[in-house]
């Protein structure tokens, strides 16, 4: 009996010493709750980013096509007006085809980007077919 007393007794020595080392799982709904929390950070980080590639893009658009339609003022009508034209309408004709290139290629860049985070984004859908995002007016 009286090893029984000493066993109890550094059973809980050891125990004050080294912590509670006892194996406990979390609950169920404590797991679903963190799976949940995890797919809506991915989800959410890629409607952010398509969010903003669709800004940028609606943004860009507007300003190429304005500055199409300048190009177009500086242009001039006539059919020998490339002939006529002063250095100064040359020199910014020569910039607004730079800004146009520069768009365009951004554009198509953009458009690329889209494409792939709406890709992402189904594959995280078809995934996680369960999941309800938090916020849908995404």
């Amino acid at each position: 009996m009286f090893q029984l007393f000493w066993r109890a007794r550094a059973h809980n020595y050891l125990r004050t010493r080294l912590g509670d080392q006892t194996f406990r799982a979390r609950a169920a709904d404590r797991d679903a709750e963190t799976d949940r929390s995890r797919i809506s950070s991915i989800l959410e980080a890629i409607e952010d980013a398509l969010h903003a590639a669709e800004l940028e893009q609606s943004g860009l658009s507007r300003r190429v096509e304005d500055v199409l339609a300048r190009a177009a003022v500086t242009l001039g009508n006539g059919t020998d007006e490339y002939l006529e034209r002063d250095a100064l309408d040359s020199h910014y004709q020569d910039l607004f085809s730079t800004e146009i290139a520069n768009g365009q290629r951004r554009l198509k860049e953009l458009a690329t980007s889209i494409t792939h985070f709406k890709f992402l984004k189904a594959a995280m859908l078809s995934r996680f077919p369960d999941h309800k995002p938090a916020n849908p007016s995404h």
